[in-house]
């Protein structure tokens, strides 16, 4: 099977290209030819997807499935829907599950959810690729198939503040700094190891049973946020020092925030992983975040260059104490 990934050497992509290839697929891997990470195994194509001059090697195939990992506009689908009608036997869009209504009517999370999040430009961006392509779908028989990660790990830190691609507040928990959790902490979320999405999402790789269709691949572990920051902290070999504030104060202080809070992480979400289970059987998460977050730390550790400590968040956390110290 030919499969192509655009992108493929990032944080949720990289197992998956990983898989596929031990998988025994053809894989071609289409970027720029900056990044660090490099797929044994794989094809790689130079060029930058958003400059046709730059395509000429890639025109020159067809393919059984096209992934790309690195669309965000509906710009991105009509680029894509050009490049690759007739082309190819299946178009893999990764959308989010942030574009899942917010707030949520109803907190279990299944496909049929409606997507609906006017706080978060981002998710706003996938809902209208989404669109797009079922409108392609519908009238051009354009065969996709959507898939919604949500938050997923491997070498980020997957927490709501000064987190994924930050180091800030690991940074923080090492030096026995505040940290700001959202709300009480007792809100639940899932959290995603990249090689357990990889083990669904690859199972879909030239599925034509899921032409049309869309799936979230989540863990069934369920924490606290409380739970989540513990466990970092104990990864870390630290003790927090918590810090609840509302989400609402948190956003007011500092607006930045507002996407990765009340547009996505404030309130409880469950999500049920029936629908990727019926079509690709025996698919299940298997690292606990106790573990996965151990392999993230070891892995920041061996590569220092990664641990992004940003100055413009580490001033909006100080921000927030300050003026929640204050009331």
């Amino acid at each position: 099977m030919k499969v192509l990934f655009i992108g493929g050497t990032g944080n949720i992509s990289t197992p998956s290209s990983r898989l596929a290839v031990a998988k025994g697929m053809d894989l071609y891997v289409l970027n720029r030819g900056k990044a660090k990470i490099t797929i044994e195994g794989a094809h790689s194509i130079i060029g930058d997807i958003n400059k046709p001059e730059e395509l000429t090697e890639l025109k020159k195939h067809e393919w059984d499935v096209v992934v790309n990992w690195i669309a965000f506009t509906p710009n991105d689908i009509e680029r894509d829907i050009d490049l690759f009608k007739g082309k190819t036997k299946q178009y893999i869009f990764i959308s989010s599950a942030s574009c899942y209504q917010t707030p949520l009517s109803y907190p279990v999370i299944t496909e049929s959810t409606p997507l609906h999040n006017n706080l978060w430009d981002y998710s706003q961006g996938k809902i209208q690729c989404e669109d797009r392509l079922q409108k392609a779908y519908r009238e051009e028989g354009f065969p996709i198939t959507i898939v919604r990660p949500s938050l997923t790990y491997d070498t980020v830190i997957p927490i709501a503040i000064g987190g994924f691609n930050k180091y800030n507040t690991a940074k923080r928990i090492l030096e026995g700094k505040e940290i700001i959790i959202h709300g009480d902490g007792t809100s639940l979320w899932t959290v995603t190891h990249s090689d357990d999405f990889a083990k669904g999402f690859v199972g879909l790789l030239g599925l034509q049973t899921a032409i049309g269709h869309a799936f979230h691949i989540t863990s069934d572990e369920v924490l606290t946020w409380n739970m989540i920051y513990k466990i970092l902290a104990d990864a870390l070999g630290k003790e927090a020092k918590v810090v609840h504030i509302a989400s609402d104060f948190i956003c007011k202080i500092e607006p930045s925030f507002t996407g990765t809070l009340l547009a996505d992480k404030a309130e409880s979400v469950l999500f049920d992983n029936t629908k990727i289970k019926t079509f690709v059987p025996g698919f299940k998460a298997t690292i606990p975040f106790s573990e996965g977050i151990k392999r993230t730390v070891k892995w920041l550790k061996d590569n220092p260059e990664h641990q992004n400590i940003d100055e413009e968040t580490e001033v909006k956390i100080e921000n927030v104490l300050r003026a929640y110290k204050r009331l």
